[in-house]
Formats: structure tokens, C-alpha cells, sequence
């Protein structure tokens, strides 16, 4: 799931599997409190009235619940526009997309490229069936795949491009090593979405586009590490750019070093912010790679922050 703006907040849905990506998106819903489950063939007409108007909605969905807990979900339209917007396909390019969803977003890199063209790979085999059977009803037919979205899909590389819809804490080194040199990597990291070019199997760099993202995590990556908040002010805590911060460098940074940091450095938006692969080491970094600010990528540990006095 993903959302530009806020965090995203599953309103409810559980695809059918009867829904096809022609239809804009599989499985919708409204309402705030828990999920209420709509599909498409519903034999009841205000129910069905209300799946259309869901699948059509600038807004993410959950499209998957098992005992009550968010397996998979339907990015918001919009953003999924603006990250292939942001993914720069060129004719002839081999895209490996890590997430299938509900199938709608390899709809659409195969109708730009061809079903040749596109990969696209999931760890649940309930969810790639489903994309399957979605694509196939929509005239679609690339590779649906299932695996583990960290070691990538080696049987169709070398990629020119890789697409995320899920967010990772660190660059898996299988991506770089499925890549062409000159690939770009285009995942979710923190509440932001990085755009990695690839120079070789162990080497890569990029900044964060400058608009907001938050998505579920890689199914089994584990949870993200939390961002503490503890001797802030509360006013900084509204600013997303700061938050934003505050992700980024969980685990790596005190609260108020961020803090100091974000005031001394102008409040620096997403943009300014990149991050590089190289072989083992993975940071990120504010301005410049080799610069006075940067820290780890993952867990506590290994490489440490560099930081300049404030």
C-alpha cells in the first residue's frame, strides 16, 4: 500500500479474485472503522455500486485481510502514477516490479513495454494467482512470479528497471546484482521514495524524489525501526520534513541531534537527501555522499553516523 501525503489508511476491501486490472483497480471500499469486503460481482446493487465507486477512487485500498490483518493493498492511484512518471521506461526495457498487488501496475508496464517485458513477483501464492487471473482477464499476460521480493527474480534478469511498491530498509543486494549497468531503482525507504542508479552489481547512488510516500513494509523484512520522538517539541513533530528525518535515521540518530541538524541545515526537504550502495556499506547522506552528514542504512551497527558539530 502506498499513499502520497498521509499515512495510508486501509478503508477497507478484500479482492475477489474476479476483479480484473482493466477495471481500474481490484477490490474497493469505503468507510473508516474496520473493512467491509466488496467485490465487484456482488449480487447486491448498492454494494456493488459502492465497489465502482472505490475502484475508481484516488485513495488506497486494502485488498487483502487474512484474520483481520493487512496482507496486500492498492496503492493510491495517483502516486503509482507518479513513481512510473518517476521510473523513466524507455522502449525495449525489462522491468522487474517487487509487489504484485492486485496486478493493476504490471497492467500497466505491459501495455507500455509489452508482456515480454515485465515481471512482476509477490511471496504469497494466493496474491500472484489473483494477479494472474486479473492480468488475464484484462488481455495481460507477463510474468507473474512468486518469491521472495529481497532476492529479486533472477530467472528473467538482467533489468533495466526495478519498481518497489513496498518499502525496504535497506537496498537488497540481489537488486543491484539483476540490474544493467545504468539501471535505475526506484523503492520506498522511510516515508519517501528513493531513485537509485545502478553502476554495477555493487555500486549504486541516488537522491529522494521530494514528494511524501508511506508504504506497507517487504513482507518479511520485519518492521521498520521506530522513530523516537522523546525531548522534541512538539512543533517540529508537524513538519513532514522533519519526520521525515526522523526515519530516516531511527536508530542512528538522536531525537534532538535530528533536530539540531534539520534547524542547522535550513529544514532540508526530501530531495536533498540520497543515499549510496557501495558493496556492503549502504548510508544515507544530506547534500553529498562524502559530505559532513551521513549515516547507515539498517540496523544499529557497522558504519557510524558522521556527523559535524552544531
Amino acid at each position: 500500500m502506498g499513499v502520497a501525503g498521509t499515512p495510508a489508511t486501509a478503508g477497507a476491501a478484500n479482492a475477489s479474485g474476479r476483479e480484473t486490472a482493466g477495471a481500474a483497480r481490484a477490490g474497493a471500499a469505503h468507510g473508516t472503522v474496520g473493512y467491509t469486503r466488496l467485490w465487484r460481482d456482488d449480487p447486491h446493487p448498492l454494494r456493488r455500486a459502492r465497489w465502482l465507486v472505490g475502484a475508481y477512487a484516488n485513495a488506497p485500498l486494502a485488498t487483502r485481510v487474512r484474520d483481520g490483518e493487512l496482507i496486500t493493498s492498492s496503492s493510491q492511484p495517483s502516486l503509482m502514477a507518479r513513481m512510473l512518471q518517476a521510473l523513466q521506461v524507455r522502449d525495449g526495457d525489462r522491468v522487474l516490479e517487487i509487489g504484485a498487488g492486485t496486478g493493476y501496475n504490471a497492467a500497466l508496464l505491459a501495455h507500455r513495454l509489452g508482456d515480454t517485458q515485465v515481471t512482476t513477483l509477490d511471496l504469497d501464492p494466493e496474491i500472484t494467482e489473483a494477479a494472474r487471473n486479473h492480468l488475464a482477464a484484462a488481455g495481460f499476460r507477463p510474468a507473474v512470479v512468486t518469491g521472495d521480493g529481497a532476492r529479486g527474480c533472477p530467472l528473467h534478469a538482467p533489468y533495466d528497471r526495478i519498481i518497489a511498491t513496498c518499502a525496504v530498509a535497506s537496498i537488497p543486494s540481489a537488486w543491484l546484482g539483476q540490474c544493467r549497468p545504468g539501471a535505475l531503482i526506484l523503492t520506498p525507504l522511510a516515508t519517501g521514495l528513493i531513485a537509485l542508479r545502478v553502476a554495477d552489481a555493487r555500486h549504486a547512488e541516488g537522491h529522494f524524489l521530494a514528494m511524501p510516500a508511506y508504504f506497507v513494509p517487504l513482507r518479511g523484512s520485519g518492521p521498520p525501526p521506530q522513530a523516537p520522538t522523546h525531548g522534541l517539541p512538539s512543533r517540529p513533530l508537524l513538519d513532514d520534513s522533519f519526520r521525515f528525518l526522523l526515519n530516516v535515521a531511527a536508530g542512528h540518530m538522536e531525537p534532538v541531534e535530528a533536530l539540531a541538524l534539520w534547524e542547522h541545515e535550513g529544514r532540508p526537504g526530501r530531495e536533498r537527501y540520497g543515499v549510496t550502495v557501495r558493496g556492503e556499506r549502504q548510508w544515507v547522506w544530506l547534500d553529498d555522499p562524502e559530505g559532513a552528514y551521513g549515516w547507515p542504512l539498517g540496523p544499529p551497527g557497522g558504519l557510524q553516523p558522521r556527523l559535524r558539530p552544531f
